[in-house]
This record gives structure tokens, sequence and C-alpha cells, in this order.
């Protein structure tokens, strides 16, 4: 019995092209600003830390933007650089610059989960922080008192099982009593190599998703937990 569901989401609640086409360039843009404006704050300057660590070098604060940008461009999944993604996009949801996208499938069945029971959590390689922005600011209102916890890389990579089962030690529940939903086969057969429920969501859009052995989902509303 499914007792708690946990979702990716760029392609599976969320449009591809929101976060490749509306996220990403929005941070791009504004990184170079935000670091000279807020490189300050405490929070900013232990991410950039964290940055500079990881790019292997002694960069001043505009080189690091350079490797920041660059990061941004090839999509790395860095938890520092996904901490000041994050913290930029708040200064775009908060100005109005755009909303977050989620599938009106998505938000519908999210509720009726919520309202049955099931404990809703968010597994994504974005930062715990942009997770609750995604969520916090859609066209159905905010969603995040739907869900009871959020998961970013911080717990590990998500195409590593050892990810998985850091996530189902947290929740305290038995892994075949949880769901994952994604749309990347790698991410799913990690999941259930941990023990957990798999659905594949193939929404139609960006690359052909291979589904493996996993059950193939159109919408939400295919899903059956």
């Amino acid at each position: 019995m499914v007792r708690a569901i946990v979702t990716d989401i760029e392609g599976t609640t969320s449009s591809l092209s929101f976060v490749k086409d509306v996220l990403f360039p929005y941070s791009a843009r504004h990184m170079a600003a935000f670091v000279r404006a807020q490189g300050h704050r405490p929070e900013v300057r232990q991410l950039l830390d964290e940055a500079r660590k990881l790019a292997g070098g002694a960069l001043d604060d505009e080189q690091l933007v350079g490797t920041l940008l660059r990061w941004i461009e090839t999509d790395q999944k860095l938890a520092p650089l996904k901490g000041l993604q994050g913290l930029i996009w708040e200064q775009g949801y908060r100005e109005g610059a755009f909303q977050g996208h989620v599938y009106e499938d998505a938000a519908r069945r999210l509720r009726e989960w919520h309202g049955q029971g099931l404990r809703l959590y968010v597994y994504s390689s974005g930062s715990e922080h942009a997770q609750r922005l995604i969520f916090g600011h859609t066209p159905f209102g905010d969603l995040t008192p739907l869900f009871s916890g959020y998961f970013d890389t911080r717990v590990g990579g998500k195409k590593e099982s050892s990810a998985y089962a850091a996530i189902i030690r947290e929740l305290g529940l038995p892994a075949d009593d949880v769901l994952f939903l994604s749309d990347v086969r790698e991410e799913l057969d990690a999941a259930r190599t941990a023990g957990m429920r798999t659905w594949c969501l193939i929404r139609g859009e960006g690359p052909r998703v291979d589904p493996g052995t996993h059950p193939v989902a159109r919408s939400f509303d295919e899903v059956r937990p």
C-alpha cells in the first residue's frame, strides 16, 4: 500500500521548458549583479565559498561568476550553484517576472492525494529553496502546504540508489510503501533498486523518454498509487 509519494519536478510536475527557457536564463542574466549586491550576506558568501572550493582555484568573485555562468550553461547539478540560483529566482518570483509552472493535472492530483492522507514529498536537483518557490507561486495558488518535506542533491545524486535509501530512512516507511515519480529512467531505476515503487511520466516534450520496465503515465491522472 502506497503511503507516501515522492515526485521529481522538471518534466514531471512542471515543464522542461520552464526550467531551461525561463529559470536558467533569468539566473544567468542576474548572477553578476546579484553577487555584487548580495555577496556580503553570510548565506550568499557561504554558497560562493562552496562554489569556489568546487572550482578548484583561488578565484575572485568576478572570476567565480564566470565559472557559475559556465555551470548554468552546462546544467551542472552542484549544490552551491543551485542554492545561488534559488536566491536569484526568489527575487524574480517576488517581482512578478514569472510564476512557477505546474501542470494542471499535477496540481489537482496532488491536492486529491493529500486529501486522501498520502504524504507528499519533492526530490529535485534544484535546491529545497527553489522547490518551495516553484510550488509556492503557481497559477493554482500556493501548493507548498500539500508537501511534508523536500529533498535536493544534498541527500545524494538523483541517479544513485543510496540517495533514495536515505530518503526512505528519513520518511521512516517501508520502501514498498513509497512511490517515486520521474521522467528519467536512470532515476527510476535507482529508486526501484532502493525498493521504491515507480511510475514514469512521459509528457511528450523534450528528448524521447525510455521508460524501461517502469509503468508509464502521460499525466498524473494516469498514475495509480
